[in-house]
């Protein structure tokens, strides 16, 4: 199989599909028991067998990787030593808002540690970001110092928001950013205006934005959301979105393929017996498609 559609930032080479990490980590919006679940469910082995089978489909950018969660960490080395092709990693730290010394040592402690551990694009999370967001004065006050130590560190800075506003701000005001993280989906779900208006956002924006929860956190079909946002993102765009099995990596591949090439996926479909009536009847000899005998 080809390598899955790619974009750039600035002069780094990423799969336009991106790989989550929330359903790894127990991120779910869902229900601290599902959450729960999940923690006990995904360890190293079960991780690495789903990161395999999006690296060997071509994805190979991951979204989430931090420090502290070691059994992901490894789960990364495994799939790239099985695979024998390397992850892109981005990275999301929560960051000090303050300007104490305090908070600029832990802050430096903290880009270091993400710094070691690979982290090619490191993007203060949205707690951070859109904390630092001044509405009344249309900026962000102190995300430029935070950005600078993040290049300083050899890693592409970037912003992760939920808000709308974190985009056009950062652009107009010139911060130094590479790319952005925007949630967007078709459902509206933790957005905070409309969905038009983070479409008209994104397709503003001066660099590359990676949307996220596509799929509602797992309240929408994979065709549902999926569809909707490869076709309203724009070209240099791109889509990150977790799963739970290996299974589940490739269905989202391959029906991502199928949408942006505008053809039918090859999955197969969930079975109930309510839909036996949806399946084609087994032709008898010599019968033809209802219309055949008219195309001569």
């Amino acid at each position: 199989m080809s390598d899955f559609p790619r974009s750039r930032i600035e002069d780094l080479s990423v799969s336009r599909l991106i790989v989550g990490t929330n359903w790894f980590l127990g991120f779910t919006h869902t229900s601290a028991a599902k959450a729960k679940f999940i923690k006990e469910t995904m360890g190293r082995s079960q991780i690495a067998a789903i990161l395999q089978a999006f690296l060997a489909e071509g994805v190979d950018t991951l979204l989430g990787a931090r420090p502290e969660a070691e059994h992901l960490l490894a789960a990364i080395r495994d799939a790239e030593d099985r695979v024998g092709r390397p992850f892109t990693t981005i990275g999301t730290p929560g960051l000090k808002t303050d300007d104490s010394p305090e908070s600029r040592d832990a802050n430096a402690r903290t880009l270091d540690a993400y710094a070691e551990i690979g982290v090619r694009i490191c993007m203060p999370h949205q707690a951070t970001t859109d904390a630092m967001v001044d509405r009344k004065s249309r900026s962000i006050p102190g995300m430029a110092e935070r950005l600078a130590m993040i290049r300083q560190r050899g890693m592409l800075p970037g912003l992760s928001t939920h808000m709308p506003e974190t985009v056009p701000f950062a652009d107009r005001t010139g911060l130094d950013v590479a790319t952005y993280i925007q949630i967007y989906n078709a459902a509206g779900f933790l957005m905070q205006v409309e969905a038009d208006w983070v479409n008209r956002v994104i397709w503003d924006a001066a660099q590359p934005v990676i949307s996220i929860k596509p799929l509602a956190a797992g309240r929408l079909l994979p065709i549902v959301g999926l569809g909707f946002v490869w076709a309203t993102l724009r070209e240099r765009d791109m889509v990150c979105i977790g799963t739970m099995t290996p299974d589940e990596a490739r269905e989202v591949i391959e029906l991502s393929r199928a949408i942006l090439e505008r053809r039918r996926p090859v999955l197969d479909l969930q079975a109930t017996r309510s839909k036996e009536s949806l399946e084609a009847p087994p032709r008898t000899a010599g019968s033809c498609p209802r219309g055949a005998d008219l195309v001569q």
